[in-house]
């Protein structure tokens, strides 16, 4: 999975939102200063983030941003599908969507697989367990496999 510099964005500026008092509002240059997010760009992603209903925004020497909704309701899908679209696709089809005929036929249900552990993963983890430094166990558990740490660089035949 590539996750996007758009979509690390959106996640950060939620745990900034979701991190500040309430009924505070938050500031976008606060947001921008506090993430490193190129002012330009975190304008772009809250008003995606707006327009997805995942924060609220207000005008003026009082205004700033809100999420929307409780941290604890907001999962990390949620932020992708906000701004990238659909968590898993292939040439931009659903993976259910894709046919393939001969040999290749059995793939659609890998790619149907990927998109159920992406999932698995994504919408079970919230803003709020990532603001409140609280993952839930099973994340603790799939990062405690070494294996989860290991790089895996491209297999090259040797000439």
């Amino acid at each position: 999975m590539h996750i996007t510099a758009k979509v690390d964005y959106a996640v950060r500026t939620l745990l900034e939102i979701a991190r500040a008092p309430q009924p505070t509002a938050l500031k976008a240059d606060a947001i921008a200063t506090a993430q490193q997010i190129p002012p330009k760009v975190l304008e772009t992603v809250l008003g995606e983030l707006r327009r997805a209903g995942l924060v609220i925004s207000r005008r003026g020497p009082d205004g700033g941003y809100w999420l929307a909704r409780p941290a604890a309701d907001i999962s990390i899908a949620d932020v992708i599908r906000a701004v990238e679209g659909p968590l898993a696709s292939v040439r931009g089809e659903r993976p259910e969507d894709v046919r393939y005929d001969g040999v290749a036929e059995p793939l659609r249900q890998v790619w149907v697989a990927v998109r159920v552990n992406l999932r698995a993963v994504l919408e079970n983890v919230s803003i709020g367990e990532i603001a409140e430094d609280q993952l839930p166990e099973f994340v603790g558990a799939l990062i405690a496999d070494p294996g989860a740490w290991a790089r895996r660089e491209p297999h090259v035949q040797p000439s």
